[in-house]
Parts: C-alpha cells; sequence; structure tokens
C-alpha cells in the first residue's frame, strides 16, 4: 500500500498503535517527546494515530534497528529538511526563523514566531506529511535538488 492510499485519520489509540508497531507506550511517549511523531490529541489529551503515523513509526524503527541511527541522529537529520524550500517561506520569514538558523530539532519541533508558520498545525504541514514513511524522505529530498 503506498503512503497516498493510507489514511491521515486519527484510529488507534497510543497502546494499539504501540502493539501494531511491536514497541511500548513508553517508546511511542519518547518518540512524541523527541520530534519524531506528533500524534493527533483531543481535548481530553488522549493521543490518537493514524495508519500514517503508524508507518513513520515503522521507518522510524528500521532506521533504528536496521541502520543502526540512533534518536538524536534521526531528529538531527530531521532537522536538516529545507522545510522553507517545501512551503515557500520568504527571506524574510526565514531570517526570523529558528527552524531555517538552527539544525538540532526539525521545524516542527520549534515554537514558531512571527513567521510563516506562526499558529500553524504542523502535523498537517506538508513539510511534516512528506515525510511520513523512509521512501518518502528519499523522494522528496531528490524532488527538492532536482
Amino acid at each position: 500500500m503506498s503512503t497516498l492510499d493510507k489514511s491521515n485519520t486519527p484510529l488507534y489509540t497510543i497502546s494499539m498503535a504501540a502493539k501494531l508497531v511491536g514497541i511500548s507506550v513508553h517508546t511511542m511517549r519518547m518518540y512524541e517527546n523527541e520530534g519524531l511523531i506528533i500524534p493527533f490529541k483531543k481535548e481530553s489529551k488522549q493521543r490518537l494515530y493514524s495508519e500514517l503515523d503508524v508507518e513513520r513509526l515503522r521507518c522510524l524503527r528500521k532506521v533504528i534497528n536496521e541502520e543502526r541511527i540512533g534518536i538524536e541522529g534521526i531528529r538531527r537529520l530531521l532537522a536538516l529538511i529545507p522545510c522553507w524550500g517545501i512551503i515557500k517561506c520568504s527571506l524574510k520569514d526565514r531570517k526570523k526563523c529558528e527552524a531555517y538558523n538552527i539544525a538540532t530539532k526539525p521545524c516542527w519541533m520549534i515554537n514558531h514566531k512571527n513567521n510563516y508558520c506562526t499558529g500553524r498545525d504542523c502535523r498537517v504541514c506538508e513539510v511534516y506529511q512528506s515525510f511520513s514513511n523512509c521512501e518518502s524522505i528519499k523522494n522528496k529530498l531528490k524532488e527538492l535538488i532536482a
């Protein structure tokens, strides 16, 4: 099933998503705290996950287990995503954006103030959505370079 066929509808509780991926709830929360995944959150603060989230989690597990890249390394790689090129930020916004000026956190972990992304929902942003699985990361980077 391709990424485009997968649903972004919140379906799974944190415990069910963890079970589907084969990890613990604690690990799921750690991935969230590290900025590797953004769950849906209900008003009750309950976390929910979609099919795309489960795919993203499987990709993370593959990279950690097979490629031997640690969480810090993954976060730093995600921090290198040229989000300003994907969403076409102005030079003025770039200069004010922490995501443009540092390389330690992905843009969706930044508290955006006074720039293009202020008040936007990172979970539905093209930057976050473009990197939902291992294949899409490479393809998006190829697209940006071409």
